[in-house]
């Protein structure tokens, strides 16, 4: 009985959560059309997490496309059909792998340093001495960063896919002796806009997600420094979750338009 009694307090949380999550988002939405625009620091949240997550997003790419290609190929081998390896690559990695993983390095990256950024402000008072002063700290802190996260995630995304590619053509130019033209036009006569049009909105939802997520976290902090550290830690946790979540309901709809 008492297991159970923990089971519903735990689904109730849950529940809370979402209820306060759901909240949050329709207060940025309020948010985001009211003056002034904070331009600004807009700009300047874009560049530090474009910027932060270049390197490790390239390096992440590059690497699966360098793994990606080299399990692949024997098995391509066995079938003789290794001169699809470059269509396969591309719209394997446009389609969902590039996306997803992407997202989840800055789920890491980006969401727990926004956690921990904000959760140390509300721990130490500074969103406090904001609202004192008559600013508003929830368009300063949180618009600029969930609007930051929304638009430069796609950018992210762009450049990890050109990378991977790009690693997986290295593979193919040593294996298979393929040039780097060859390797290309054959990447681009596989892809089409139903490839990359579903890939590219999803990824806006994932960096909002990312956003939305990790200021939730760290403007709710608990008080005391080990709070600050649990933001950091749920907002990578829960973004997680909801990145697939939403990369789930994602690949269905498409899959549904393209039934139609």
């Amino acid at each position: 009985m008492d297991n159970f009694s923990k089971i519903i307090e735990i689904f109730k949380g849950f529940l809370l959560e979402i209820g306060e999550l759901s909240y949050f988002a329709g207060r940025f939405f309020k948010e985001v059309f009211k003056h002034p625009s904070e331009f600004k620091e807009f700009i300047r949240q874009c560049f530090y997490m474009g910027n932060r997550s270049l390197l490790l997003v390239s390096v992440t790419g590059f690497i699966i496309g360098l793994v990606f290609t080299l399990q692949s190929r024997p098995t391509l081998q066995e079938f003789g059909a290794v001169s699809w390896m470059p269509s396969m690559v591309s719209i394997s990695l446009i389609r969902e792998i590039g996306p997803i993983i992407t997202a989840l390095i800055c789920a890491g990256r980006i969401g727990s340093g926004i956690g921990a950024e904000l959760g140390s402000m509300r721990v130490t008072e500074q969103i406090d001495a904001m609202e004192v002063s008559g600013t508003n700290p929830f368009k300063y802190l949180v618009v600029t960063r969930i609007l930051a996260t929304t638009f430069m995630l796609p950018v992210l995304v762009f450049f990890g896919d050109t990378i991977a590619i790009f690693g997986s053509f290295l593979v193919e130019n040593i294996k298979g002796n393929v040039s780097f033209l060859l390797y290309y036009n054959q990447v681009f006569d596989a892809l089409e806009f139903g490839d990359l049009i579903p890939a590219t909105i999803k990824t806006f939802f994932f960096g909002f997600a990312i956003g939305l997520v990790g200021c939730f976290k760290g403007y709710y902090c608990k008080k005391g420094t080990a709070g600050v550290g649990l933001a950091a830690n749920s907002a990578v946790v829960f973004t997680s979750m909801l990145l697939f979540i939403i990369d789930f309901i994602a690949v269905f709809v498409t899959d549904i338009f393209y039934d139609l």
